[in-house]
């Protein structure tokens, strides 16, 4: 929703490697357009099943986002979850914007760390800007913004059960935890969605369409 409104977001989305269904509701936006195969993906869910397979090969990671000092509690967490993981730095950037200075030695901090992958958790889609702006400039084979993942696996924030997952209710546990920050993001987006995609149903677009 936040895309449709913003010409410039849609073309961050639009030109991603990969952009996947997080919530249920778009997988059942999904099914309607005729893509029965379509599954949820989640952020938190994506992140353990890429630094599994990060374990195995040797890829390192380098974790950017959260509050102070949730990147080196999400550290430690991975550490003890996958056994010769390779972390090759953390940082936690203030909320307010950076200085052309500042941004600069992030990005050195990251591309000398020599880092494979990055893993982004700011909010939505505050992180989706973050990675546009910075993929030209750093050396990592991927981003991969997760969100709330970060406090997730850090321990900070509990997950919604899994039948609130599979009902498409993971918001409203969400918006309970946090009322304050997400209240006008869930009041705005959600009712607009479901009006949308009943007055718009969804569609696949097959190659050559546009």
């Amino acid at each position: 929703m936040e895309s449709q409104r913003d010409p410039a977001l849609r073309r961050i989305h639009n030109a991603s490697g990969l952009t996947v269904p997080d919530g249920m509701p778009m997988v059942w936006a999904g099914h309607r357009a005729g893509a029965p195969w379509m599954r949820q993906v989640r952020g938190a869910d994506l992140m353990l099943s890429v630094l599994s397979q990060a374990a195995e090969r040797g890829w390192s990671s380098y974790l950017y986002g959260g509050a102070e000092g949730v990147p080196e509690l999400l550290e430690a967490a991975l550490l003890r979850r996958f056994p010769g993981l390779k972390i090759a730095g953390c940082h936690s950037p203030p909320f307010r914007p950076l200085t052309v200075e500042e941004d600069e030695a992030v990005v050195r901090r990251i591309n000398d760390s020599g880092a494979d992958l990055v893993w982004v958790g700011l909010s939505t889609p505050k992180q989706e800007r973050w990675m546009a702006e910075h993929r030209a400039r750093l050396d990592s084979a991927v981003l991969l913004g997760v969100g709330a993942a970060f406090d997730f696996h850090a321990g900070l924030m509990p997950q919604a059960p899994e039948w609130m997952r599979q009902h498409g209710l993971e918001w409203s546990y969400r918006l309970f935890k946090e009322p304050r920050r997400l209240w006008r993001r869930y009041l705005r987006n959600n009712p607009s969605y479901v009006v949308r995609t009943a007055l718009r149903p969804p569609r696949l677009i097959g190659c050559g369409e546009s």
